[in-house]
């Protein structure tokens, strides 16, 4: 089986909580293989966490433990969480983090993170990420403990959710958001996914039949600044053109060739992203 732990995190790397959370977790499942997502969510930013995780997670191997930590809440009240999906296993807090996740599966198992023998002996109220997410990751890579073992069952519609990013459409327009910026300066939006039907049109996945856009007569609206069609790629723009293209993971994202974005538009996380578009044929 997998002994695969993945982990997200807001502590960054110039202190020593993400070792430290490795050295617990290597201490209990000693053969853990470690993959470090990122450890650079802006600070407290639980929603930049569930975007990422979400774009992230099914590039995984099977079995795979996901330990994300990006908790403002920590001490208080709110619960630790193991979700258990059949495919994967996710560790975190329940504040949302895994809103955007479980949200893509059909049937998931939660349970509450109580069990003191699978804790460190002395837990601190400012480091749960060391003191209960970290042995919880490390004792569901070891795979020899029941679900059951963990904490009690939790109903699943219980668990914290997030708002989900906005996406409305109609006969003509399509309204979005930005959700996140990235290392880049790309501004990433909630208009997706979309994937190419050829060269030269895009189909969006939405809840009902949607007609196709022709990607050059789309006028794409970001702040005061109007950007006609959609590239496949940069090497489409001259340097520093803006420009909106298809992100990795299918959205629409605004960009810059060999530049930022959210800097010369003056985006910010929240920001409308209009597409006025024409249907596919014609």
């Amino acid at each position: 089986m997998s002994r695969t732990i993945a982990l997200l995190t807001d502590f960054g790397t110039r202190d020593h909580y993400v070792g430290v959370m490795k050295g617990v977790m290597r201490g209990i499942c000693p053969e853990a293989t470690f993959i470090d997502i990122t450890h650079e969510v802006p600070a407290q930013a639980v929603r930049d966490g569930a975007l990422i995780l979400r774009q992230s997670y099914r590039f995984f191997p099977t079995g795979t433990v996901f330990l994300a930590v990006v908790d403002p809440g920590v001490g208080s009240s709110r619960r630790a969480l193991l979700l258990h999906t059949g495919q994967y296993t996710f560790v975190a807090p329940d504040n949302g983090v895994l809103s955007y996740v479980f949200s893509e599966f059909e049937a998931i198992q939660a349970f509450a993170l109580e069990n003191p023998r699978l804790r460190l002996q002395d837990v601190s109220s400012t480091f749960h990420g060391r003191d209960i997410f970290a042995p919880a990751a490390a004792y569901a890579a070891n795979g020899n403990l029941e679900l059951e073992e963990f904490g009690p069952a939790i109903d699943a519609t219980t668990l914290v959710r997030l708002p989900v990013p906005r996406l409305e459409l109609d006969a003509t327009t399509v309204r979005g958001e930005v959700t996140r910026i990235d290392h880049f300066g790309n501004a990433i939006t909630s208009i997706g996914p979309l994937r190419w039907l050829d060269d030269a049109h895009l189909q969006l996945a939405s809840g009902k039949d949607y007609p196709g856009l022709n990607a050059s007569r789309a006028r794409i609206t970001a702040g005061r600044h109007q950007i006609q069609g959609v590239k496949h790629a940069y090497h489409e723009v001259s340097t520093h053109e803006i420009l909106a293209q298809i992100d990795s993971a299918g959205f629409l994202e605004i960009a810059v060739n060999q530049g930022s974005a959210a800097q010369e538009l003056s985006l910010h996380v929240g920001d409308e992203i209009l597409i006025t578009h024409f249907a596919s044929s014609g």
